[in-house]
């Protein structure tokens, strides 16, 4: 077992995912061959979109670091609405009569593999399998002896599945733990289209048996999965913007309450702060105690507590290093900021363009934050991916300095 496993952390957050993929553009580019030839994460764990780039990550180790940048970065700046999903008119005029149960039900499609959803995501399908070398995955993960984790979350249940995959993969840590599941075994585009599946809006994603959908309902930033399989070094990214402290967050007219689009982009911006801060805060916690301990009591300190620890959790404490990367402006205002320009109403479409305006109805006109997650368009993608650039950029030597030590 390796003395100290570094994990990497991938949160969701739809369209915003354009800012993890500049940051892992500039990780592949500029931090990884400062790391050594051989370098790549022990533990790699990701949900919605960063279930997405965390199986791109796992399945691209074996190709040059440059190139898969580029790859990545590509696929995000050159991006268009129809490249990851398709709305019909139909589909807009649906949306009101299917909130309220009636309407047209979409049932199973013809191979059983998905059942529901408002809009055609074949072309999110077809750009999983396309961009993301599913071949290659298993060999990569043997080749460096390292664990995938998908997040999902179970319909039936409403538990969070941890799907996980390599050498390093161990559903021993969650037996005693009745509000998730991991499942060991062969990880497939299919998983990583149930933990994007936005409840609603995407199909549910049918997996042996069983429907799930996105896991940011339950765990936006995946966290728990490297802490359990022992990782010592982690890096998280992060999709939502921190002000600074003290500072309030930007006042709103009280009106703006009674909009659908205003408060369904509050409430996914709080399920994307979701346990992040806790459990960041939690590690510190848990690192001061073995400090403390071992002054206290000696080395033996750990040992003997984690040996009932262990009998509890099926895993001891440790300490743990951690290091962040969030965006350094508001998503939300960069969305505003760029649906206001013509061009980028044009790229759009009609429809698009309609169901955008329909996101912003009635929000103020400083903030988007219901369409920056579903604004699948180059003139907004683009910019996410030059501020993830720029943040990795910025924090290049903390980076370097937890996973180098």
């Amino acid at each position: 077992m390796r003395e100290a496993r570094t994990g990497l952390v991938l949160s969701g957050g739809g369209a915003r995912g354009a800012y993890e993929a500049g940051v892992l553009g500039h990780l592949f580019e500029h931090v990884y061959p400062q790391l050594g030839p051989d370098f790549e994460f022990d533990v790699i764990s990701g949900t919605s979109v960063g279930a997405v780039h965390a199986a791109f990550t796992a399945a691209t180790s074996d190709q040059e670091r440059v190139a898969r940048a580029q790859l990545l970065s590509r696929t995000w700046s050159e991006m268009q609405m129809s490249d990851v999903l398709h709305v019909s008119l139909r589909d807009l005029l649906a949306l009101p009569l299917r909130a309220l149960g009636f309407g047209r039900k979409r049932r199973k499609n013809p191979q059983g593999t998905s059942l529901g959803g408002l809009v055609d995501v074949r072309p999110f399908q077809q750009l999983l399998k396309t961009r993301v070398p599913w071949d290659a995955l298993r060999g990569n993960l043997e080749t460096h002896d390292n664990a995938l984790c998908v997040s999902c979350t179970e319909v039936r249940s409403g538990r969070v599945t941890v799907f996980m995959d390599g050498p390093l993969a161990d559903p021993a840590p969650w037996a005693h733990d009745p509000t998730a599941h991991a499942i060991s075994g062969p990880i497939s585009s299919q998983h990583v289209r149930a933990s994007a599946a936005i409840p609603f809006l995407f199909p549910a994603a049918r997996i042996d048996g069983r429907y799930y959908v996105d896991g940011s309902l339950r765990v936006n930033t995946p966290l728990s999965p490297v802490l359990r399989l022992r990782a010592q070094r982690v890096l998280v990214v992060t999709l939502k913007h921190q002000p600074l402290a003290g500072e309030d967050p930007p006042a709103f007219p009280e009106e703006a309450i009674d909009q659908p689009a205003f408060l369904l982009g509050k409430v996914l911006d709080a399920l994307s702060l979701d346990q992040l801060e806790y459990e960041l805060q939690h590690i510190e916690l848990i690192n001061a105690m073995i400090e403390s301990g071992e002054e206290a009591f000696g080395e033996a300190f750990l040992p003997e507590v984690n040996r009932g620890v262990r009998e509890q959790r099926g895993v001891g404490f440790r300490r743990v290093e951690s290091a962040v990367v969030r965006p350094s402006q508001d998503i939300g205002r960069i969305a505003a900021d760029c649906l206001r320009r013509s061009g980028a109403r044009r790229s759009l479409g009609p429809l698009a363009a309609l169901a955008a305006r329909l996101s912003t109805s009635g929000v103020p006109a400083d903030e988007a934050d219901l369409l920056s997650y579903l604004y699948f368009d180059r003139f907004f993608t683009s910019q996410l991916v030059e501020l993830g650039r720029a943040d990795a950029r910025a924090e290049q030597d903390r980076i370097l300095e937890l996973l180098a030590a």
